[in-house]
């Protein structure tokens, strides 16, 4: 959701910003922009659509500028279009912003910079920004002015804004310099031997340095070929820390698959063993990271999991293994609503964020109202250094490295390891399993990663499977037990990449109103692997199938008597219930991935959708 890359240094900016913005174009997008600084002059360039389209139109102006922001819009106020698009300018025109986040008092700004003269030329809030820069610099139509320079401009008009931002600005008054600060939306700096970086995800500088500092609330930095100088909200210089960036750049390309999407349901296994990787020492489980002593962990009385989306269904799975295996009573909450109600929160309550990007902006208010009624926080992630890793008491990382497709594959199953993990560590610190079966399971989940590599090599029956579905309007998903939180899962991969309407239900309620969305050849899809509830499964199947579903049912190896119910069978091997997820979710992905790629849906980039949303 929005992408931010700004330049400046000794090589001309226009290339240097679209090629960013291309790394960028997986978070999801509706049109694209840049502002090169040609002279004493910035030159905007903005078009809707796709960065190739903004490449060719660049192509048409001879921009060698060494200095410059660019910029991928997601529409929140205001539609797509090119007027709308980032980045946004002054009456002037000689200061441009490019902005991440929600400005929530943007509709009283308005108001008051055009009673003072201003004139805005979009329906965005983020051009209210630049004019209130322009104020404090005193070259707006009022004339006053508060700021000596840039930064300065831009620490005082970014105290006027209610909501979040990360903004990178840049101005024809103060050539070769960008100033950049954040609140709520991530924001990366890096110095390079060419000159000085900002983007708002690292992989989009990776390729000229994997030294960045993560600006945290309120901070800003000046970027100017020369260097990088820190300061605090108060305008005061300071020394922030240094990350290095240890992921290669090969995990932002193909690698010979025909999408990233298929590239990275394909590098699941390895995301099993990464995430498991010294997580049981000496016969016993350890989360250092977590920073909780047994005897802490065992005060532990209630468990909320608040997480959005794909996250939210993994946060369905763990609840159920906590509360078999650890005995702890488990909510699992939509982030969006948890902040919006009074859930009972006390000291021993354990609060688990699950964010894939980590910069969930719904999961992150969840953080925040959850720390300061008390309870303990982990957070769940995927990203190095994120808001949801820094603003957690303890952090456990699902080792998938980057994720391109928008649609969660690695990182939801490295999300359904680490669940598991934690739920064995809840079990083992309340003493409520005993060493040889947490051992037991352990050993079992490091299984997993062969077994997916076993469904991923043959995949005939999942192609068969599409190509009956392909053109139906709606599909049903069901399942019982943690089948009913896959099927779940397995419902919104299909609606969000093939944009085929799909819904998810336990299979026991089919009878009390979905039943009637069935008629001839109406696709249910069903998790009826070996379990407690297998033979209610295959009950509920009948009913659909005597009404003319077509049945496609994921049943585990060696179960024949399933192929009298169903009319195509994926199989996968034979797992505990419990870990049945990890095994099951991947025909699923592979099964709404078919179908998407022949409906000619673009199963990276589905419309309307981003990879990363920072706004609530």
């Amino acid at each position: 959701m929005c992408g931010i890359v700004g330049y400046t240094g000794t090589n001309e900016a226009a290339p240097v910003l679209l090629d960013g913005l291309a790394k960028l174009e997986y978070r999801g997008y509706d049109s694209a922009g840049i502002a090169v600084m040609e002279g004493d002059a910035l030159q905007v360039v903005r078009r809707r659509g796709k960065v190739a389209e903004l490449a060719h139109t660049v192509g048409h102006f001879a921009l060698t500028g060494t200095c410059g922001i660019g910029h991928t819009r997601w529409a929140t106020h205001g539609r797509p279009s090119e007027a709308n698009a980032h980045p946004h300018s002054s009456c002037a025109g000689d200061i441009a912003v490019v902005h991440n986040g929600i400005i929530e008092n943007f509709a009283d700004l308005r108001d008051e910079l055009a009673q003072r003269g201003h004139t805005l030329r979009s329906e965005t809030d983020t051009e209210v920004i630049a004019h209130l820069i322009e104020e404090a610099w005193g070259a707006s139509p009022s004339g006053s002015s508060e700021a000596s320079g840039l930064a300065e401009a831009v620490r005082i008009a970014s105290m006027r804004l209610v909501g979040s931002y990360g903004l990178a600005v840049t101005s024809a008054r103060e050539p070769g310099v960008i100033i950049t600060t954040r609140r709520d939306m991530p924001i990366i700096v890096g110095r390079a031997a060419d000159g000085s970086y900002v983007a708002s995800d690292a992989i989009a500088v990776l390729r000229a340095t994997r030294d960045v500092v993560y600006l945290e609330d309120g901070q800003l930095a000046r970027l100017s070929p020369e260097g990088i100088e820190y300061f605090d909200g108060h305008g005061k210089t300071i020394a922030p820390q240094t990350t290095h960036i240890s992921w290669d750049m090969d995990v932002a390309e193909k690698g010979g698959y025909p999408d990233f999407m298929l590239k990275e349901i394909h590098e699941q296994p390895r995301v099993i063993r990464d995430t498991l990787a010294g997580r049981l020492v000496s016969g016993h489980m350890e989360i250092d990271e977590l920073d909780m002593t047994s005897e802490e962990l065992n005060l532990i009385d209630r468990v909320y999991v608040i997480a959005c989306g794909t996250s939210y269904h993994a946060g369905l799975i763990a609840k159920e293994m906590i509360e078999s295996w650890a005995r702890i009573p488990t909510e699992v909450e939509v982030a969006s609503e948890f902040r919006y109600r009074n859930p009972i929160i006390t000291p021993t309550t354990l609060v688990v964020a699950v964010s894939q990007s980590g910069e969930t902006a719904d999961t992150l208010a969840a953080i925040r109202d959850a720390r300061i009624k008390g309870a303990r926080v982990f957070g769940i992630t995927n990203v190095l250094g994120s808001p949801v890793a820094r603003e957690s008491d303890g952090v456990i990382y699902t080792k998938a490295n980057k994720e391109i497709a928008v649609a969660s594959t690695k990182s939801f199953l490295g999300q359904l390891v680490s669940l598991t993990l934690l739920a064995l560590l809840l079990a083992q610190s309340k003493g409520k399993m005993r060493m040889n079966q947490i051992r037991l399971i352990f050993r079992e989940l490091a299984d997993t990663a062969e077994q997916v590599e076993r469904i991923l090599s043959d995949q005939s029956a999942i192609e068969e499977a599409a190509r009956a579905c392909v053109n139906a309007t709606s599909a049903l998903f069901v399942g019982r037990g943690m089948g009913a939180a896959i099927a779940r899962e397995g419902a919104l991969k299909l609606k969000e990449i093939s944009y085929l309407h799909a819904e998810a239900y336990a299979a026991g309620e089919m009878k009390h109103g979905p039943i009637a969305l069935i008629d001839e050849g109406f696709p249910v899809i069903a998790i009826a692997t070996q379990s407690a509830v297998y033979e209610k499964v295959v009950s509920n199947l009948q009913e659909a199938k005597a009404r003319g579903a077509l049945i496609v049912a994921i049943a585990t190896e060696g179960d024949e008597e399933i192929v009298k119910h169903a009319d195509h069978v994926i199989y996968i091997p034979k797992v505990r219930d419990a870990l049945s997820p990890i095994t099951a979710s991947v025909p699923l992905q592979l099964l709404a991935r078919s179908i998407a790629v022949m409906r000619d849906c673009d199963v990276d980039q589905p419309r309307n959708l981003a990879k990363s949303v920072t706004v609530e």
